[in-house]
């Protein structure tokens, strides 16, 4: 593994263990209790009123919900004849305004047919209705960001779920491929990652931000064969194996003594939260962290979401996990884990976030309010709703 994983995260002088972990204080706020599904949410200054903005795609539409009241605007509806399946927003021209990405045409059985991208070109009046444009794409459409590139561009970066012609999680490796932004009409997908090892199943993934505020971001890849790291995509570039246990989503944190770790879902759609502890040592290229893992949760019935960091103000990164359920009757919710010693060896299931009201299909963290202490969003599959869980917990 390249070290650019692990050496971004910030050294933690001043441990705070167990005894001292405040108690966590949040209080929920449902801003939309009527959606489908759910499936992917962004975070992002849609309309450039410097308020952190939220983005949905849903079943059949694009939404965003504006700060600070969470009015709902209706960005595309029916894209395409099935679902939408996720979204990316993220500035990319310096205007303070959101650029937006989204997939949809989502069925995972057809690995040949299906998947759709789509830019979506704003209006003047961002809370009317955007124009779509579309893409070529992969099959299986399933998870996309905007990725700062090597040579300081922006492209989108998109990661289906299936290899082309792929049978019950078999066949060729999934393909990643980067869209460079500005898109042009003599633009083409470029491929990110080498065809060898061959990964199956790549759930999802996350982006690691590079060393300086404009430096290449490196991404880590949640899949069949277990997590793999890809250090500022280029055309082909060779994916390192982290762990070898399948994992559905990925996430990096800081631990209390400086470490870092990594948190993980296991399997894809699992009941197992795990995370990995990283050396210290800078020189951990190729360094697979399978021995370091610690099992925090045995018991998530289809865990589906995943974010890491600091919601209780003490310097180092939690974990918050959500599951969804798999049949009727099933208790969903979400939780908190922090660590209980600097090295993270130990951890603690310090909240109860919720207690099933929330059957979770994706969640983020982020500072809404600029209070300086990050909000939990999520959105709800089987509860159909999007909750924002307001951070109230004392600073120190």
């Amino acid at each position: 593994m390249s070290p650019r994983v692990f050496a971004l995260l910030p050294f933690l002088a001043s441990p705070l263990l167990a005894a001292e972990l405040p108690t966590l204080r949040l209080r929920p706020q449902t801003i939309d209790p009527a959606i489908q599904i759910g499936y992917g949410l962004a975070i992002a200054d849609v309309d450039g009123d410097g308020r952190p903005d939220i983005l949905l795609a849903d079943a059949k539409q694009i939404v965003w919900y504006r700060a600070p009241k969470w009015e709902k605007f209706v960005m595309a509806e029916n894209l395409t004849p099935k679902d939408n399946v996720c979204i990316a927003a993220r500035d990319l021209d310096g205007d303070s305004k959101a650029e937006v990405a989204v997939g949809a045409e989502w069925n995972p059985g057809d690995t040949t047919g299906s998947g759709a991208i789509f830019l979506l070109e704003a209006p003047a009046d961002r809370t009317q209705r955007w124009t779509p444009r579309r893409l070529p794409h992969e099959p299986t459409t399933h998870r996309m960001h905007w990725l700062r590139g090597p040579d300081r561009t922006f492209m989108l970066a998109v990661l289906p779920l299936h290899g082309r012609g792929n049978k019950n999680g078999a066949g060729a490796g999934v393909e990643l491929h980067g869209y460079a932004w500005p898109w042009t009409a003599a633009s083409h997908p470029t491929p990110l990652m080498a065809a060898q090892p061959p990964l199956h199943l790549t759930h999802n993934f996350d982006v690691v931000p590079g060393s300086t505020a404009t430096s290449g971001e490196t991404l880590l890849l949640a899949t069949k064969e277990g997590v793999f790291s890809i250090d500022a995509p280029a055309n082909r570039s060779s994916p390192q194996p982290v762990t070898a246990i399948n994992s559905g989503e990925v996430r990096r944190g800081a631990l209390p003594g400086g470490g870092r770790y990594l948190a993980t879902i296991e399997p894809m759609h699992g009941h197992e939260l795990a995370v990995y502890r990283a050396p210290a040592s800078q020189a951990s290229s190729g360094h697979d962290l399978t021995t370091s893992r610690t099992l925090l949760d045995g018991k998530l019935i289809q865990g589906h979401g995943l974010a890491t960091g600091d919601l209780l103000g003490v310097g180092s990164d939690q974990i918050v996990v959500g599951w969804r359920g798999a049949k009727a009757g099933d208790r969903v919710g979400l939780k908190l884990y922090a660590a209980t010693d600097a090295a993270g060896e130990t951890w603690t299931m310090h909240a109860l976030i919720d207690d099933n009201q929330m059957a979770c299909e994706d969640l983020k963290i982020a500072d809404l309010d600029g209070d300086g202490r990050p909000d939990i969003i999520a959105a709800g599959r089987a509860t159909k709703n999007v909750i924002i869980y307001w951070n109230e917990t004392p600073k120190r």
